[in-house]
């Protein structure tokens, strides 16, 4: 039963994301702002826990993989970066100009210790795809005691 509450809890975050999204995306294209841009500027994540990894994606639109500074220990990982971007349009008789500058940062508990030397991560489309191999379980040592 646990595991019942466990996946009805994930689908129900997934869909809370994806209806911020919506409405982010909804208001912005109505140039108001539903909340601060700083406030939206902290990226989206997914995490899936499969047997020998976690798997981390980040939405990350408009950043270089050199402005991304991925760190983890055996059980946080941070991402920071600093997002540089500049839009411009010029249709008939007007111009629209945009830029966009900010750092973010986003640190992660993760659910269980990690073997830092074997991360991997790559960026591509906006997504930032991190696996992290997951330690395997201390096993209990068992003694043998002697009565005496």
């Amino acid at each position: 039963m646990p595991g019942l509450i466990e996946w009805k809890n994930q689908e129900i975050n997934k869909l809370r994301r994806d209806m911020d999204r919506l409405f982010y995306r909804l208001w912005d294209d109505f140039s108001v702002p539903l909340m601060s841009t700083s406030a939206r500027e902290t990226p989206f994540i997914d995490i899936t826990e499969t047997e020998d990894n976690l798997i981390i994606n980040a939405e990350i639109p408009g950043i270089e993989p050199e402005d991304l500074d991925i760190s983890v220990t055996e059980d946080i990982l941070t991402i920071k970066g600093e997002m540089k971007s500049e839009i411009s349009q010029d249709k008939g008789n007007y111009r629209r100009m945009e830029r966009r500058y900010g750092a973010f940062s986003r640190t992660l508990q993760l659910p269980c210790k990690v073997k830092t030397e074997d991360v991997k991560a790559r960026y591509k489309k906006g997504i930032l795809h991190i696996a992290l191999p997951k330690c395997k379980p201390d096993t209990p040592r068992q003694v043998k005691i002697r009565i005496k």
